[in-house]
């Protein structure tokens, strides 16, 4: 089944509702790009998608394994720099995992959460079709 998210934009700075038809959320710019700061950036909500991702993705891999770990702590910055028309995007990826654990055990589940679904669906291809007036069904 696809992914479906609805979204409706509001009228104050650049306020939206985000609904995956069971959950909502709001995102927002910052109020140095004139939002009201009120929710997630989208910058911020791709970042969240990748770092909750990798955690889940940890999570996983010691469960199926049987290894006892705690808190599993993601930390993410993304900078994107413009050179000739082009943007070059880095994302500096930290990640803490609690629990008595061998340093092999840690390194399956760090090299793991490298392949996680959604990092391997933003490194892959994309086709994104143009914007289109909606159908009346």
């Amino acid at each position: 089944m696809p992914t479906k998210i609805s979204l409706k934009n509001l009228p104050q700075g650049y306020q939206s509702v985000i609904s995956n038809g069971k959950h909502t959320i709001v995102g927002d710019e910052p109020v140095t790009s004139k939002g009201t700061d009120l929710g997630f950036s989208p910058e911020d909500l791709l970042l969240a998608a990748l770092a909750a991702c990798k955690a889940s993705t940890v999570r996983f891999i010691a469960r199926k394994n049987g290894w006892a770990i705690g808190n599993v702590d993601a930390e993410l910055e993304m900078k994107v720099e413009r050179e000739n028309g082009a943007l070059h995007t880095r994302v500096d990826v930290r990640i803490n995992i609690e629990g008595d654990i061998t340093e092999e055990q840690r390194l399956e589940m760090l090299r793991q959460a490298d392949r996680c679904y959604v990092h391997r669906v933003i490194t892959g291809e994309w086709n994104i079709g143009s914007a289109v007036l909606p159908t009346n069904d």
